[in-house]
């Protein structure tokens, strides 16, 4: 299963700054979805292992890194671990 971040587009109404008229403002939001186990987190995941497997980026979570480090350093495919 190939996952990607994903960027979500959020319609918000706040106020301006200049006169205090609520104004509509788009916001994108990114969504990064581990490859392995499915978790998710909000915004940049900073703390993620991000991994180059046949051309395509793969996010995996701290747990999932942490319980594969090894084949990760190993640079083996996450298909093997």
């Amino acid at each position: 299963m190939d996952h990607k971040p994903r960027k979500h587009t959020e319609l918000t109404t706040r106020p301006s700054r200049e006169n205090g008229s609520a104004r509509t403002v788009r916001q994108a939001r990114t969504r990064t979805v581990c490859t392995r186990c499915g978790a998710t987190a909000e915004g940049e995941a900073v703390t993620w292992t991000c991994s180059v497997e046949g051309g395509v980026r793969r996010y995996f979570c701290d747990r999932c890194a942490r319980e594969n480090i090894r084949s990760i350093e190993g640079r083996l495919d996450s298909a093997w671990w």
